[in-house]
């Protein structure tokens, strides 16, 4: 017995041999199971822009029980989520827009508005609002409206359903003409309000040349 045992000694192996792929094996398996690093919490950023007339309201601000007010061209205030919104301070115009550039110029353009005025008890326009049609007929051309509103008024002298009847005569004198410049029928939206909605309030019976009008509005 001792003999054979000599012929096939048992093969040594050191302890070196199992270490490095036991160490590789715990690196591999720290690696695989180790926690990611949260992600950063949400952010929001307010910014206060004025409107398409060059106006600036207010806006306020609340989180975690904590208000800002912003009432300035460019004022913004930066929300993470559950904290206090921090302390408003004042973007450049270039400022907004690198971020939110993209996003305004898709916005699409707010509506345009006319107001053409006609001469007392009549279906014609005054010389002014004349002149004032061609700026009607190139913003038409150039925005290739999907919808045109043709508001008819009057002032308040004379009776209710006359006046009802004269404001529809104005604004289907308006929207004729916008025809014959090539508008589309279909995109026009023609009412009639009458007395009613003076753009001047007035008592009843008063002759008020800013009230005899057409309103247009091109979206």
């Amino acid at each position: 017995m001792s003999a054979i045992a000599s012929r096939n000694p048992v093969p040594r192996v050191t302890l070196r041999s199992f270490v490095l792929p036991f160490a590789l094996l715990l690196l591999a398996a720290a690696c695989a199971t180790a926690p990611k690093p949260p992600p950063p919490p949400p952010r929001d950023i307010i910014v206060l822009l004025p409107d398409d007339q060059g106006k600036t309201g207010a806006i306020v601000v609340s989180s975690a029980g904590v208000e800002r007010r912003l009432d300035q061209p460019g004022q913004t205030v930066t929300v993470e989520s559950g904290s206090p919104p921090g302390l408003p301070t004042v973007m450049s115009g270039q400022e907004v827009q690198a971020i939110a550039g993209s996003a305004l110029a898709a916005l699409p353009k707010p509506p345009a508005q006319f107001i053409l005025y006609f001469y007392h008890d009549s279906i014609d326009l005054t010389t002014e609002s004349k002149v004032q049609l061609r700026k009607v007929f190139v913003t038409i051309r150039d925005r290739a409206p999907v919808d045109i509103s043709v508001v008819g008024h009057t002032d308040t002298m004379g009776k209710k359903v006359y006046n009802y009847a004269l404001s529809l005569q104005r604004a289907m004198t308006v929207a004729a003409i916008l025809r014959e410049h090539g508008v589309d029928p279909s995109i026009l939206h023609i009412t009639s309000h009458g007395k009613d909605n003076p753009l001047v309030p007035t008592g009843d019976q008063v002759s008020e040349p800013r009230n005899r009008r057409v309103e247009i509005t091109v979206r």
